[in-house]
């Protein structure tokens, strides 16, 4: 069906492709200004589908010549496709030859370029934007690719596989061909032709198979990417280990890119990634930019099975590659944090992001399932609820079947479709299959609803103690709200982890009735109706319940815990997660009575003190209290309440790191004292957690300083700043002026800028810090206005338009969400000027605006207006008008 001049496309309308093209011998002629691509297509007709034209994908291509067996043949366009009708042949072979301008490419989708390099990004429908084809995930083919161009233009000439031949050619020109013998999409298809230079490293597999693994990046970058290389090693150990996945062509490539839309792109043994995800030095990245490398290093990696040897049918089944990736990645970051609490960790900022990207995404007009049923464009599907989400998902059946019946589970599923394109029911089939006891297996149709249902459930839990009985019956009931074309819900099976303490702490054991023995301290009911009891005996005293241990599922959890109850579970649970979510609902709970009252937060006693002897506590890892020491965020304290009024919810928030700042300060300057890390500098979980809680302390100190006037704090910061041997302890130092708007954050920002004006991606953090500065009397907007007319800002770069519009929009409110409608007028305008450029990022970017129904007025009429504004431009790209439509249906 069509909606305006888009095209709505539904999940139940797909039908397996009339045609299959088996190998695809392409060949460029390469040139920023035109490329000649040349393609020998061998296709098969579909023989269960009755006969009928071949129609081939294409965008923004200059057609020159069209052969079926070697002859001319008619054709004619029709809705952007090329349509040839039917040959008479079942197999026969099609050549096409068509121009392309690289240079011309703003969308940084297809082939364009970036500095003075040719790059590909095909994912999810660009490869329509390089040549005629049936550009969708279940037409598979094996890739020949001859590359020609100008040897000193373009030195490197690389495409997916193993290289087969390379040698020089007339006019200064040189060719390589590669050659894939692994089927794949054409969204895994990739190319680069640039001036770079390789990192390369030797391995040897488990199998005893030489591997050569290269790291590409521009010259003067080299010395940046040991981590990364480290990364890929680390993660092809892993995966060998872990799941018995090897590494299955003679070399694997990480290519660096200055300009890309996305984190990095899993093409087959062709990697390209921004750059923000290879190149680090302890004097320009920081702790958190060496976690992001080797996670998605690993992620990319780690697609190389779950993604390209098993594809997506369709779309709509993206997940399947995505949730699962995630899934492992996040499950590889942990094993390299090494200890539990390091674990835990990792765990808290996966959820941290969860709550903070796809609970909203859930609650507002773009909520869609893990498994979508319908889009526009599907670049505005790689969401947080596809890949967080579904991350989740798979997380909570390694949580019914336990991590070796997850590994049987994995190794049918490769069994069953290695080299297929398959869809999510088959991964899950696969993994019921292999565990057919587990209650995933016998409650399959209940589970599999997490990816059919959109929302976020509530899981509300009552206990009931009885003393006569000893007994404590636990009541879970789910409800799960309804959602933009959804209502009605069934219910879905979620797994409860849970654990039971005595009022002083102490775990208790837990036997459910109709049991024989107590079986442990944790375990995990499972809860598959709308509402069930669980009664656990021998329980002799009140007890506080630790559920949903671990986030073992992603719901909103109502458990009726008291202050008194949250205080036990802070400083008793055994579960690093809930005892860092008790903290977080005691301060939430502080926040959301003093908005509630339109009253000055005045924090208590008990709060200060759990504080404290958290802070104190000698056996806790510094990144954990660095984390319980963090107040919610804005953002999340937002999606709690109704009517969000942004400036009084950052006045609350503030007030209260001033109290906690002011309260704690022979605590904080103990704790600075304390974490200062001794040696030379590694970006492990030791190092960076006392580099954390380090920063943190300087942070509060500078914050209680600014509001006395004490300058011995600051002063310190300025000279941290200086002196700082590290990127992290460098911009903690200069986050902590910045923060607390001290008069030396100005000196010091110009002393940064000079300092590193030639490093892109330090300069991110430049424009970044200073956008989602907290706002203070409308100084961080009229700096981030001033930003946009800095001779280091471009919209072109999607790195530097994250860094600094992104962060306003969606990670300050305070400075965004204005009462006289300033940020939304620049966000309409914004919006608007990258759709010009780049669809993509434009309606990355409008997505700032999804939740503007639940602003207070005057700020929901005015956001409408703006969105209202951009939806009445009639040139909008479709990427973008989804967006904007969906924001303002009802």
């Amino acid at each position: 069906m069509r909606e305006g001049t888009t095209t709505l496309v539904r999940r139940e309308d797909y039908l397996a492709p009339a045609y299959w093209i088996r190998t695809a011998d392409l060949t460029f002629d390469l040139d920023a200004t035109k490329t000649i691509v040349s393609s020998k297509l061998a296709i098969e007709r579909n023989s269960a589908l009755p006969v009928q034209p071949l129609r081939l994908h294409g965008e923004d291509l200059n057609l020159l010549r069209v052969l079926v067996d070697g002859q001319s043949v008619s054709f004619r366009h029709e809705d952007g496709l090329l349509v040839i009708d039917a040959p008479a042949a079942d197999a026969f072979t099609l050549e096409i030859r068509n121009t392309i301008s690289p240079e011309k490419n703003t969308q940084l989708s297809g082939l364009y370029a970036s500095g003075s390099g040719l790059f590909t990004q095909c994912e999810a429908e660009g490869f329509r934007r390089i040549t005629y084809f049936l550009d969708r995930p279940d037409v598979m083919a094996v890739y020949t690719v001859t590359l020609r161009g100008d040897a000193k233009k373009y030195p490197v000439l690389l495409s997916n596989g193993n290289l087969v031949e390379q040698g020089t050619l007339d006019g200064g020109k040189h060719f390589a061909k590669w050659h894939d013998p692994f089927p794949k999409p054409s969204y895994l298809f990739a190319v680069v032709a640039a001036d770079l230079v390789a990192r390369e490293q030797w391995v040897r597999t488990r199998s005893g198979k030489e591997h050569l693994l290269q790291v590409y990046v521009t010259r003067g970058e080299l010395d940046k990417t040991e981590h990364a290389m480290n990364s890929l090693i680390a993660s092809i150990v892993w995966d060998e280990a872990r799941f018995k996945l090897p590494l299955d062509l003679e070399r694997f490539m990480i290519v660096a890119v200055p300009d890309f839309n996305m984190g990095a792109m899993e093409n087959k043994g062709l990697n390209l990634f921004n750059t923000k995800y290879v190149l680090a030095s302890p004097a320009t990245a920081t702790d958190v930019d060496f976690d992001g490398i080797e996670s998605v290093v690993a992620h990319e990696y780690f697609h190389n099975w779950t993604g390209n040897r098993v594809t997506c049918r369709d779309w709509f089944q993206l997940s399947l590659k995505e949730g699962l990736t995630v899934f492992r990645d996040q499950e590889f970051s942990m094993d390299m944090a090494g200890s539990p609490s390091a674990r835990a960790v990792c765990r808290i900022g996966d959820v941290r992001a969860l709550r903070e990207r796809q609970f909203p995404e859930d609650a507002g007009p773009m909520a869609h399932p893990v498994r979508p049923d319908a889009y526009q464009a599907i670049d505005n599907f790689y969401t947080a609820t596809v890949y967080e989400k579904g991350a989740e998902v798979v997380r909570m059946m390694n949580t019914l079947v336990g991590r070796e019946g997850f590994a049987a589970g994995m190794a049918l599923y490769f069994e069953r479709h290695d080299g297929q394109a398959v869809t999510c029911d088959d991964f899950a089939q696969a993994m019921a299959d292999a565990n057919p006891a587990s209650a995933l297996a016998q409650h399959l149709g209940s589970f599999k609803r997490w990816y059919a249902q959109a929302g976020t459930p509530r899981l509300n839990a009552r206990g009931n103690w009885n003393a006569e009985a000893a007994t404590y019956t636990l009541t879970l009931s789910q409800q799960l709200p309804d959602t933009p074309g959804q209502s009605g819900k069934q219910p879905q099976l979620v797994p409860v982890a849970l654990g039971l303490l005595s009022r002083e702490g102490q775990a208790l054991p837990l036997q459910l009735q109709g049991e024989d023995a107590p079986q442990g301290t944790e375990r995990v009911l499972v809860l598959t109706e709308a509402e069930q009891s669980f009664t656990f005996i021998g329980i002799g005293a009140e007890v506080v319940p630790s559920l949903l241990r671990n986030f073992s599922a992603p719901v909103v959890l109502d458990d009726g815990l008291t202050d008194a109850d949250l205080l036990v579970l802070l400083a008793h649970d055994s579960d690093a997660f809930n005892r860092w979510e008790a903290g977080q609902r005691l301060a939430l709970n502080r926040i959301k009575a003093a908005l509630g009252h339109g009253e000055a937060v005045q924090l208590d006693a008990p709060f200060v003190e759990a504080m404290r002897s958290l802070l104190r506590e000698p056996g806790l890892d510094p990144a954990f209290k660095d984390l319980a020491l963090t107040l919610p965020s804005e953002i999340y304290v937002a999606e709690q309440i109704s009517d969000v009024d942004p400036q009084r919810l950052h006045t609350v928030r503030e007030a209260m790191l001033d109290q906690l700042a002011t309260a704690l300060q022979a605590d904080w300057a103990w704790a600075w004292d304390e974490h200062q890390v001794q040696g030379g500098y590694r970006p492990d979980a030791e190092q960076s957690g006392r580099r954390a809680l380090a920063n943190k302390a300087l942070a509060m100190l500078v914050r209680a300083a600014a509001l006395s006037g004490e300058p011995v704090w600051p002063g310190k910061a300025y000279q941290r700043f200086k002196d700082a041997t590290n990127m992290t302890d460098r911009l903690g130092a200069l986050e902590a002026l910045v923060g607390a708007h001290h008069e030396l954050a100005q000196p010091a920002l110009e002393r940064f800028y000079a300092l590193f004006r030639h490093e892109p991606l330090v300069l991110d953090k430049w424009f970044m810090l200073q956008a989602r500065a907290p706002e203070k009397n409308g100084q961080v907007f009229a700096q981030v206005k001033a930003l946009l007319k800095h001779p280091d800002f471009t919209l072109g770069n999607p790195n530097r338009a994250r860094a600094l519009l992104f962060v306003l929009a969606a990670s300050n409110p305070a400075a965004f969400h204005r009462t006289d409608a300033a940020g939304y007028v620049l966000w309409a305008d914004k919006v608007i000027e990258m759709d010009a450029i780049n669809p993509q990022l434009a309606s990355r970017f409008a997505r700032s605006l999804d939740r503007w129904r639940n602003l207070a007025e005057p700020y929901r009429s005015a956001a409408r207006e703006a969105i209202a504004r951009v939806a009445a431009k009639a040139e909008l790209s479709s990427d973008t008008r989804e967006i904007i439509e969906r924001a303002l249906q009802d």
